[in-house]
């Protein structure tokens, strides 16, 4: 778990992880706000008021902007977030971290196509579902130190949503969409694609300055809304087997997340890696570098951080075996040797 979303650690020391590791080089604003909170005894005297699980940084800013706090410096948004704390700490109570990020799928989708289909997809944390559509959006693949894309769009045609992603490293870019015939998700508390307020909530997880995912964003629910899946609501522990007896026969069932693990507690992470090796299903994880059960310890390849690449890079793993790092909101792709 990183230290920002451990219930455990210090509310200063993981605002100062989330400032210098998660928002530095992502989100200005997220990163002067994160290490201000970390030198002010008050404001983490608020935070503190919060059950240990709902004082993460993402969480407090992201129910802070959707009540209208501003983008800025640190000073008014803590001039802001007093006046305002009731609002802002009723909200983190009722809400999670849910950020729906379809990007995400222009990483996974390689790995996807690479599987003997047809394919059925089950995302474990799967928020309002829009992961779920990777065969539903188009991509736009720039191929690192040159000139060179490759485009790719569904069966039926260019998707109003482009997502687009820098690749390097020996990857295998897919010449046509995997064939998918089944999907379905799971998450604590599914969030409803034809809500309204349900999507001003994913619209607030975004970082203040990642305009491009907000209009992505708005463009997925749109496809989404079209053809709903449905999300069982529930433990992904509790509820995985029983998803996937119900896929139908004769297709690869592939369970994947992206983003998820890490809100677990290790010994539920240990529980889903077994159960992963047990059911009759190929595992797909794109998380951060320490949370999957063995996956660091069997990265062979570590790339220096670049501007594509951060330090932050998540692992995407098939099965518990790296296959590639990720930029993790599906900016960048580096494929291992």
């Amino acid at each position: 778990m990183g230290a920002s979303t451990d219930p455990l650690v210090a509310t200063s020391a993981r605002y100062r992880a989330f400032a210098e590791v998660e928002a530095r080089g992502m989100s200005a604003c997220y990163e002067g706000w994160a290490a201000g909170v970390a030198d002010d005894p008050g404001i983490v005297a608020l935070i503190d008021r919060l059950p240990a699980v709902k004082r993460q940084p993402n969480l407090v800013f992201s129910a802070a902007r959707l009540h209208g706090a501003a983008v800025g410096e640190y000073p008014v948004f803590a001039d802001w977030l007093r006046e305002h704390w009731a609002a802002v700490a009723a909200t983190c109570l009722t809400h999670a971290t849910q950020t729906n990020e379809p990007g995400r799928c222009a990483v996974l989708l390689p790995a996807l196509a690479a599987l003997a289909g047809p394919l059925a997809l089950i995302e474990v944390g799967a928020s309002a579902g829009l992961c779920l559509h990777p065969d539903r959006y188009s991509y736009r693949y720039r191929i690192a130190d040159s000139d060179g894309e490759r485009m790719l769009h569904p069966f039926d045609g260019p998707s109003p949503v482009v997502l687009e992603c820098t690749v390097s490293g020996p990857v295998s870019l897919p010449e046509r969409m995997p064939e998918i015939v089944w999907r379905a998700g799971i998450d604590l508390g599914p969030l409803d694609v034809q809500s309204d307020e349900n999507m001003a909530w994913l619209d607030a997880l975004i970082w203040p300055e990642h305009d491009d995912r907000r209009s992505r964003l708005q463009a997925a629910v749109a496809v989404a809304r079209e053809q709903p899946v449905e999300i069982v609501r529930g433990d992904l522990n509790d509820e995985i087997a029983a998803l996937v007896a119900r896929a139908p026969a004769g297709a690869t069932v592939v369970v994947f997340h992206t983003a998820v693990l890490a809100y677990l507690n290790e010994p539920d992470r240990h529980r889903f890696a077994a159960q992963m090796a047990e059911l009759p299903v190929r595992w797909l994880s794109n998380e951060g570098q320490s949370v999957v059960p063995g996956v660091l310890e069997r990265l062979a390849e570590t790339p220096a951080p670049s501007h594509s690449l951060p330090a932050s890079a998540f692992i995407l793993a098939l099965d518990g075996e790296p296959i590639a790092l990720t930029q993790p909101h599906g900016r960048s792709l580096h494929w291992l040797g």
